[in-house]
């Protein structure tokens, strides 16, 4: 079967929504899910003390579950968006979101929260496989790391918001407020999609609801050389991202014991990865996707050692959110590209291949994230030893996965 090329900019530009509206659109709804897990942030004390938690390191069930459930489904919603298309996909697993945000504010025990939060986030999974999905069915290489750098760069806002959010909240109203206000956005998201959203589903590539089509595309999306090694680095980096957001609170709370800049320390961290996604928006289709991903990649690793070796002879909290806010600087030039070179090669599988993927970074993430999280000591070094490690493996991954030639155009 012939398969349709992917639309220019120029023709991706003229369809409704228009690139800045689409932009948003994406960008919406990838924050659902950054804004369900930075938002619980500042409410993990509140909630143990009204659930009865014994330890700290138990809270972080609240965000590690959901993770997990957003994790788990992810292969479910690929399929079914190239069988029956994006939109009906998206618009059910939205409702479902809303549904489950309420049913977290109703749970009356810790297990029934735990248990509502990981399906709210296999709820949320449909939104980053389907929005990477979309913006495949629109855009490829370059354009396509430049859009998602875009959306990321929306994205980054929630790690400013979501804890600020969340803060405020607390303030006039008890935790179960919150996921009041997560269904209330998931509302106006799906309010946004139903009106604004046109199929992006080319109708060559719907494919069979069957076994066979969906382990073969798998199958495809994981011995693909490309798609597996960027995927692999991709996860590593989700790792460290999650190992950030499991610690970040016992950090600023018990190791540099101000509660009160919560907040400010994730702008502060935050700041530089919207600055980098930013900049690789403009640069990415001048300097490559691969230059791009490559350059961000080894910048974290340096970074990240260097703020381990900081930490190791005793820091402030300033130095520590400079050196964690220049590292994550790298991520963010880092993350999109990693996620568009793995998708490149698999246009006519863009749901399934998304779900694919998806299920490998977001488990495995949080997975490492999980290993970060419940190592943390009352210091900063588990997390930032993490991020050492995983800097390395994921170059080591790329080195392999491009035979040794890092640095390449494309």
């Amino acid at each position: 079967m012939n398969r349709p090329e992917p639309l220019s900019a120029e023709q991706a530009a003229r369809l409704r929504p228009g690139f800045r509206e689409f932009v948003a659109l994406m960008a919406g709804l990838m924050a659902l899910n950054a804004l369900a897990i930075d938002a619980m942030v500042p409410a993990l004390p509140a909630i143990g003390r009204a659930l009865h938690v014994a330890t700290e390191n138990q809270r972080q069930l609240v965000v590690s579950l959901y993770v997990l459930g957003f994790g788990t489904t992810q292969i479910v919603y690929g399929p079914l968006s190239d069988r029956f298309g994006r939109k009906p996909v998206l618009l059910a697993a939205l409702g479902l979101y809303i549904g489950f945000a309420l049913a977290c504010a109703a749970a009356a025990s810790f297990a029934l929260l735990l248990a509502a939060r990981m399906l709210q986030g296999a709820a949320a999974a449909a939104s980053r496989v389907l929005v990477v999905s979309i913006v495949r069915d629109r855009y490829e290489g370059p354009a396509m790391a430049r859009l998602m750098s875009l959306a990321f760069l929306v994205f980054l806002l929630m790690p400013v918001l979501a804890p600020s959010f969340g803060q405020l909240t607390l303030l006039f109203a008890p935790w179960r407020a919150i996921f009041f206000g997560l269904a209330l956005f998931a509302t106006t998201m799906l309010a946004w999609s139903l009106v604004r959203l046109p199929e992006t589903l080319h109708p060559e590539y719907r494919r069979a609801l069957s076994g066979a089509a969906i382990w073969g595309a798998a199958r495809e999306t994981l011995s693909n050389r490309q798609s597996l090694g960027y995927t692999l680095a991709f996860t590593l980096m989700m790792g460290a991202l999650m190992g950030y957001i499991n610690s970040i609170q016992q950090i600023v709370f018990d190791v540099f014991r101000r509660p009160e800049l919560i907040a400010a320390t994730f702008a502060g961290v935050a700041g530089p990865m919207a600055v980098t996604s930013y900049a690789n928006s403009r640069l990415v289709e001048r300097i490559g996707t691969r230059r791009l991903a490559h350059a961000g990649l080894s910048g974290f690793t340096i970074m990240a050692a260097i703020h381990l070796a900081s930490a190791a002879v005793g820091e402030g909290l300033p130095l520590f959110i400079l050196l964690q806010g220049l590292t994550m600087a790298c991520f963010g030039l880092a993350s999109a590209n990693l996620g568009a070179l793995a998708m490149q090669p698999m246009g006519h599988i863009a749901g399934t291949a998304s779900s694919v993927q998806g299920t490998v970074g977001t488990i495995g993430g949080a997975l490492l994230g999980l290993a970060i999280g419940q190592s943390f000591n009352g210091t900063t070094v588990p997390m930032i030893g993490g991020f050492a490690l995983f800097g390395a493996a994921g170059l080591a991954v790329l080195a392999v996965t491009e035979r040794g030639r890092l640095f390449g155009r494309g």
